[in-house]
C-alpha cells in the first residue's frame, strides 16, 4: 500500500498506492505508517497523487498518524493531492493543520 521513494534530510518520503482511500484501508495504511516511522524517526511526506477518492474514516486514519508524529515532534505533510482532495481538506479545515505539497521537491526547500 505504501512505497518508501527515498530519505531527504528528516523526512521520509513515500507513496501511497492506492485510489481509494476508505474504511476497507485506512486501519492498515495508519499501522504501516507509524512502523516505518517507528523505523526511521523522520518526519514522513505521503505522495497521494494516485488517490482518487477518500472517506472520512480514511481522513481520520491520516489525523491519528499526524498525531503519533506530532507526539514525538515529528510532522506528516501531503503531496500531490488533486483538486477534489484538496477540495475536501479544505472543506474539513484539514488543510491548516497540515502542510500540503504539490511536489515532493517543494517539501525539500
Amino acid at each position: 500500500m505504501i512505497k518508501v521513494y527515498k530519505e531527504l534530510n528528516d523526512v521520509l518520503l513515500v507513496t501511497l498506492e492506492i485510489k481509494e482511500a476508505s474504511l476497507e484501508n485506512g486501519d492498515a495504511f495508519k499501522v504501516e505508517v507509524i512502523k516505518l516511522f517507528d523505523k526511521y524517526h523522520k518526519s514522513i511526506a505521503i505522495d497521494m497523487s494516485v488517490v482518487e477518492y477518500i472517506d472520512s474514516s480514511f481522513l481520520g486514519s491520516i489525523v491519528s498518524v499526524f498525531k503519533h508524529l506530532i507526539s514525538f515532534q515529528n510532522e506528516v505533510v501531503l503531496v500531490g493531492l488533486s483538486k477534489d482532495i484538496t477540495n475536501l481538506f479544505a472543506l474539513t479545515r484539514l488543510d491548516k493543520v497540515f502542510k500540503i505539497y504539490s511536489t515532493f521537491d517543494e517539501v525539500s526547500k
